[in-house]
């Protein structure tokens, strides 16, 4: 990952009673997270998968390769500016990312939390990924998710779970834990939320679907919030910052779209930013993780991403 190092330049009735008080405190959970920083749009409300893609998603972007062969077979050069709402083709990293993101949202809604430390099992990397509540969260990536984890016995660990999401293991009876199509399933979540629009790009040889940018002031709000969280509101210390701003710092990271927050900044900025990012990701997620009140599976992620 280099967006830290390198710029490219800028009974019946108790257990209806037990579930309806499971409920009420899983929608309670939710609307406070919602609420929890006040700068959020109070309109369109987004996951931390979906916060990642929109980050990612290129606005414009021309590399050499491109330019050369459109360059070559093209006779009016200005078309290779036209292409947007897409990932980055070099960037592999994002779809680790999404999958973490996953466990950290299904984390701070109250479904999943990792096993209490043992003597033997203390290190994040090595305690259980444990289902607290099924009930249904309204996503469908996040209940498929959901689905899978209250079916896997024996538990699995947060390293193993994401490479299990993404489909990078090497057991045949396990592949059936894949997630396929999540950035394409993600898009549409947005489409359908009025921030992305669908549309055909050619790209020399073939035809692509690409999902550009409808709703510019949702995504200049989210770059926003992340460049004040490092900036104007930086505190200097992870318990003190709002949980899912955190999450969505620590998966930009991963996923390598930091660069695509803090590139519109200026020179001084970008450099203050970059490192305070950086001191972040940098703490010790087995230290930060045992701390009072802090979220446990934000640091298992990154410890896992570390590890990987």
């Amino acid at each position: 990952m280099t967006t830290l190092t390198h710029r490219a330049r800028r009974t019946e009735v108790s257990k209806n009673s037990e579930k309806k008080m499971e409920t009420e405190e899983d929608n309670n959970q939710e609307r406070s997270t919602d609420n929890e920083d006040s700068g959020d749009s109070k309109d369109i409300r987004l996951t931390l998968m979906e916060e990642v893609l929109l980050l990612g998603l290129k606005d414009k972007e021309v590399t050499a390769c491109m330019m050369y062969f459109f360059l070559s077979f093209h006779h009016q050069p200005t078309c290779i500016f036209d292409f947007k709402g897409y990932t980055s083709f070099w960037n592999d990293c994002i779809s680790s990312g999404l999958r973490g993101g996953i466990l950290i949202e299904l984390a701070i809604r109250g479904r999943i939390y990792l096993e209490p430390p043992t003597m033997r099992k203390k290190r994040l990397l090595d305690r259980k990924v444990l289902l607290k509540s099924d009930s249904p969260t309204g996503d469908v990536l996040l209940d498929e998710t959901l689905k899978h984890i209250k079916a896997t016995e024996p538990a699995e660990t947060v390293q193993t779970w994401i490479e299990l999401l993404t489909g990078e293991t090497w057991n045949p009876f396990k592949l059936q834990y894949q997630l396929r199509n999540v950035r394409e399933r993600i898009a549409k979540n947005l489409v359908e939320k009025g921030i992305l629009t669908t549309e055909k790009q050619n790209f020399l040889l073939f035809d692509m679907t690409t999902h550009p940018v409808t709703n510019t002031t949702e995504k200049q709000r989210l770059v926003k919030k992340l460049q004040d969280s490092v900036l104007e509101r930086w505190v200097n210390d992870p318990l003190r910052m709002d949980k899912r701003t955190l999450a969505l710092l620590v998966l930009a990271h991963s996923s390598d779209v930091l660069e695509n927050v803090f590139s519109s900044l200026t020179d001084e900025k970008y450099d203050v930013a970059m490192n305070r990012a950086k001191d972040l990701v940098e703490l010790d997620p087995e230290v930060e993780g045992t701390k009072h009140s802090a979220t446990e599976m934000i640091w298992a992620v990154l410890a896992a991403f570390n590890k990987a």
